[in-house]
Formats: C-alpha cells, structure tokens, sequence
C-alpha cells in the first residue's frame, strides 16, 4: 500500500516570528509520527518571509531531536548552493546523530530569486552536467571508503545516506532512473510532466547499489476538514501565498478569507488554480474520493503531502483527517486482495 509522508514548508504565519513557526513544524512532527506517517521532510527557500527553513539541515536536526522514529529529511537541499562536500558532512553528521532516519533529497533548482541566488554565491553558469557531476560527487563523499582518498566527509563517509532526485521535470525523472535512485515529483505546485516524468522514470530505471526497483514519490497540497466549506476556507491561505509569489511580494502566509474573488482576475485566477491541479481540498469524503483517483492516476509507492494551513490546530486536524484515509485505503486494498 502506499506510504503517506509530509513535506513540511515551515510556513511563517501574518504576523508571527519564525521562531513560532519552526515550534510549529516540531509539534506537527511529533503528530506525524504519531499518526504513522513515514517520513517527514523540510525544504530549501531563500529569501521567503513565509518560509523558516532556509538553513534545512538544521532544521532537520530541530526535528529528528525531538522525534523517535519517523524518517527526516530534505526536499530538498538545492544542490547548486553548496559544495557537495558541505552537504556530505552535513548529513553524515545527521546520520551519525541519528542513524537509520535521515533521507537527502536533492533539487537543482535555487529555490530563490536570481538575485539571492547570487548572494548565496551559486555559480549561475551552472549547467545540467555540472548539476549531474556534484550528485555523483555527494554520492562518492557518503560511500565507503575504497583506498586512501585525499579527501573524505568526516562525519558521512560509510554512511550510504539514502539520496533521492526530486524535480519537476523530465530532467530529474531521467537523472533519478540512470543513477538508480528514487525519484520525488513536485507536483503540488507544478503539475505538468508529472505522468510523462513517472513514465519516464519506470521505463528507463537502471538497478543500483541503493535501490533495486524504481520508487516514485508525488507531492500534493492537503486541506482537509469536516466540511468541504472548511476545506476551501482553509486552502485560502495557500491559494494567497502563492498570488502573491506570481506578482512577485512573497510574504507572510495570509490567514485565509471567505472569498478568493476580490483578491484575483480572471489570470491570475487561471493560474493559481493550475498550480494546484492535485491538490485535495474539502471535507472527508472529498479529500478521500480525490486521493484515491490521483493514486489510481499515478500509481505512485509513496504521497508526500503539504499543507500551508495558517491556523495550526486546523493543519493538525487535515493531517489526522489524511492518516483516517491512510487506513481506510489500506483496508480497502486487504477486503479486495481477500475477496481476489
């Protein structure tokens, strides 16, 4: 049956520090793993008031200290902001902390502006093969050590930190099933390769070391309530957040409005909307029926749900709502395999 994780955004909330926001990812953490989720990641932004995590690996490390068991990780560390040799010493002193639970996702994105990309002192030059060549060197820097290498990640060599290629992108897709790596799509905020990239991947996955099979993650935005009323009310702020990114005024995420209609035109509308095709929006029932059909659609091993919700008991309440699906799905799958 198929696993249910979080992405994590680490939404600042209108008016709050961030401080609150990163005691918010803990708690929502803590009720995660609780729930039975399987892994929890966190993300790399930049120069986003709405978003705490810039600095990942330490938030992951704020997370994984205060959890027993549910997987942490990235997704993703942006890659071209950092030395692989940075990000292999980073994680293998995760995993040394923490051994057996820390993930390393990995996008080659920005996850910024051009100017703070800049700032951060990412090569803009950058091109794919130099993108390919720093996984291949991340991969190298965890890997067990063979002769006397002049240089080694200390902590991280030995470790064989799990890495994942996350992308929206056919890029990514191909990458992931040549290197024989699982593969996260970005499809709760962009949408469009998402079945020609699962495809691609499947068709062209090469066994590893790491992974025998391919293994394919979807993003989706989650905004669960008893209600589909509440379950609309809700998405609001997110809907908001992500205007305000296309006008080009990323701020705090908005506490969210009864009505989308005085806020967006017709395009704008057009385009939030289109950004979030999949996501699941509603009460129980909604949110259940759409689940199963984007399953049934993708056929994914794994969903990694999102859900910038700005009041925090109603983000707690959405993910409860997501673990009671969980299980419903699963014995849903038992009744058929036993009546097969």
């Amino acid at each position: 049956m198929t696993r249910f994780s979080v992405l994590d955004l680490c939404p600042v909330n209108q008016g709050e520090h961030p401080g609150n926001a990163l005691r918010n990812t803990l708690d929502l953490a803590r009720h995660a793993e609780n729930l039975g989720f399987y892994r929890y990641w966190l993300a790399e932004h930049h120069n986003m008031p709405g978003i705490a995590s810039a600095a990942t690996s330490v938030v992951i490390a704020h997370v994984a200290a205060g959890t027993k068991t549910i997987r942490v990780g990235s997704g993703g560390i942006m890659l071209p902001n950092h030395a692989p040799l940075v990000v292999a010493e980073q994680f293998g002193t995760l995993d040394a902390l923490y051994p057996g639970r820390i993930d390393l996702g990995i996008g080659r994105a920005p996850g910024t502006d051009q100017r703070t990309a800049a700032a951060l002192r990412r090569d803009m030059t950058g091109s794919e093969d130099r993108f390919i060549q720093d996984v291949l060197q991340v991969q190298n820097f965890l890997a067990p050590l063979e002769g006397n290498p002049p240089i080694r990640a200390v902590p991280g060599y030995g470790s064989e930190v799990p890495i994942w290629l996350l992308g929206s992108s056919l890029f990514s897709a191909d990458l992931a099933a040549r290197l024989g790596l699982p593969f996260a799509f970005a499809s709760h905020f962009a949408p469009d390769y998402l079945l020609d990239a699962l495809a691609l991947y499947r068709d062209r996955f090469e066994p590893s070391r790491q992974l025998d099979a391919p293994y394919a993650v979807a993003g989706i935005g989650f905004f669960a309530a008893d209600t589909d009323e509440e379950g609309q009310f809700i998405a609001t702020s997110m809907q908001q957040q992500f205007l305000n990114l296309r006008r080009g005024t990323p701020g705090q995420l908005p506490k969210p409005v009864e009505n989308m209609d005085p806020l967006w035109n017709r395009v704008e509308k057009a385009g939030v909307d289109h950004a979030m095709r999949y996501a699941a929006i509603g009460g129980r029932d909604t949110v259940r029926q759409h689940l199963r059909e984007f399953l049934e659609l993708t056929g994914v091993d794994e969903l990694i749900l999102t859900a910038n919700i700005h009041d925090h008991q109603a983000r707690l309440k959405s993910f409860a709502i997501a673990a009671d699906i969980r299980d419903e799905l699963i014995a849903e799958t038992a009744s058929k395999r036993d009546c097969a």
